[in-house]
């Protein structure tokens, strides 16, 4: 049984607890360890249940390790209870916004906080079935619940509280794939004052009247739009000089004029010196050009910062090299033990669901089987901001083709430019592709565009089986579709093609042809 369920299961309600019978199930008994496994996994968020349920219908034989709940971040605590909630807000977006479609609500729209919490809760529950303890074991995995520490090179022990003794599990091979944390950030005042991470931010049953979000990242970004939208006054505190700092200026730009209208508000540049509680209230002190301000705020959320989870492994025991960034891995994903890899957000930069589900399907080729070995370099990675409108992105930026001395093409086609977008009211965006020069070989691409996480896979597939801009071309699209804006860049790539020589040419033939 695990031992962590008071502590997670709040609120106490049925939705919680059919969570916790599928992913936690408080009558766990681990199952005895078999003599040896092929593969052991530490784990059982995205990356380890992949490479778990791979490697057991390969035949393995496969013990899966879990210290807290299966399905990890994404279920609990970040993508499913995230996007759900994100759902409810992008309603009231929708409804502010509603007059412009010739909709006119009789009364201002009534937001009910603890329902739009217990439908998250509902939607996790129900999707909690596919991470479930049981149908891993119904799939031939043993599953433990408890802390995994390495013996050795070769073994380890998982033990949790209702075990005597903690039962030694050999392997050929393991994967860790233990994933990361909020991060603590060096405020003075922080720890005493109290805070929400995604970790318990999706606990709240009670809205915050006024919420403060450190970090503009991906997790800021969304969190404070979506509150706001929901009612929250959210104040969004961020050092950089501008939001979303890993992505273009100008995509970002249309994501915080999009946040500035909702009523967020953006203090940029700012150093937050402390943080104090006073009067039932929280205050965090910055500073913004060189003049120290004072925020109050009923909750604090820490939206920057991710620590990878390696600390209670005994990674030493095995060998196993480590820093403050994650566990160390070569391009195979292979650690300093050459039996042991590492997955997930553990140990690679990207961190998302979709890439720590693509590294342990390169872990299993690279570990369970002889020959070449897939090398994680080689994936084409897209991610996606999920705001409104949302940022999606693959391959290189422009300024990074720049640092590398690789000269490109950039060709943009803005949304206003789209039927579609202009039908729906929903012109801020665009799609922005750039290609290696003189060539339609695509390099990277950027869409700003209300379904832009949707969007981008065209470009990924394109980018992933070397499909240059006239394939896109040559490929029909449904009109009229925002999609259709992806093509139409292939069109701005054809027009380059055409030069004096060529038109003068078709001048030629056409005036040839008119006799």
């Amino acid at each position: 049984m695990p031992s962590h369920t008071s502590s997670l299961l709040d609120p106490a309600d049925e939705l919680n607890a059919k969570l916790f019978a599928n992913c936690a199930p408080p009558d766990w008994v681990n199952p005895t360890a078999a003599e040896s496994y092929n593969l052991v996994v530490i784990g059982g968020g995205s990356a380890g249940l992949v490479a778990a349920v791979g490697a057991a219908a390969l035949g393995a034989r496969v013990a899966l390790i879990e210290r807290d709940i299966l399905g990890g971040d994404c279920l609990n605590t970040g993508c499913v209870p995230s996007k759900t909630i994100i759902r409810s807000a992008k309603v009231m977006g929708e409804m502010a916004r509603a007059e412009r479609y010739g909709i006119h609500l009789d009364s201002p729209p009534r937001v009910d906080f603890a329902a739009v919490m217990r439908r998250m809760r509902r939607v996790r529950a129900d999707i909690s079935q596919t991470d479930s303890a049981q149908r891993f074991t119904d799939l031939g995995i043993d599953v433990f619940f408890g802390s995994a520490q390495f013996t050795d090179a070769n073994s380890l022990e998982v033990a949790n509280s209702l075990e005597v003794e903690g039962q030694k599990l050999r392997f050929t091979k393991a994967v860790i794939a233990t994933g990361s944390r909020a991060a603590k950030l060096p405020i003075p005042g922080l720890e005493e004052t109290g805070y929400l991470t995604n970790e318990s931010v999706f606990k709240l049953t009670e809205q915050p009247r006024r919420l403060a979000i450190v970090g503009a990242g991906p997790i800021g970004c969304e969190l404070a739009q979506t509150f706001q939208r929901l009612g929250t006054q959210v104040t969004l505190l961020e050092v950089a000089p501008q939001i979303l700092i890993r992505e273009d200026r100008d995509a970002a730009q249309i994501v915080a004029d999009s946040l500035a209208r909702d009523g967020v508000e953006m203090l940029l540049g700012v150093k937050i010196q402390k943080v104090r509680a006073a009067n039932d209230v929280k205050c965090v002190l910055y500073e913004l050009n060189g003049e120290v301000h004072e925020l109050e705020v009923d909750e604090i959320l820490l939206g920057a910062g991710r620590t990878p989870n390696v600390d209670s492994l005994n990674l030493k025991a095995a060998g196993v090299e480590y820093t403050k960034k994650g566990v160390t891995v070569d391009d195979t994903l292979q650690t300093t033990n050459a039996d042991i890899y590492a997955a997930g957000d553990v140990a690679l930069k990207y961190q998302f669901t979709h890439t720590a589900d693509a590294s342990a399907r390169i872990v299993l080729q690279n570990a369970l089987f002889p020959g070449p070995k897939k090398k994680f370099s080689d994936l084409v990675i897209p991610w996606a901001t999920f705001t409104d409108p949302e940022i999606a992105h693959v391959g290189l930026y422009a300024h990074e083709a720049g640092e590398k001395g690789i000269e490109i093409d950039t060709y943009t086609v803005p949304l206003d430019e789209s039927d579609r977008a202009l039908a729906d009211g929903e012109t801020e965006g665009f799609v922005k592709v750039h290609t290696a020069k003189g060539s339609d070989k695509i390099l990277g691409a950027t869409i700003v565009a209300p379904h832009a996480g949707e969007l981008i896979s065209e470009l990924t597939l394109a980018m992933t089986h070397n499909l240059g801009l006239k394939a896109i071309v040559d490929t029909i699209h449904p009109y009229p579709t925002v999609a259709g804006s992806i093509r139409r860049v292939g069109d701005l790539y054809n027009r380059t093609r055409l030069s004096p020589t060529v038109e003068k040419v078709f001048g030629v033939w056409f005036n040839w042809q008119r006799g």
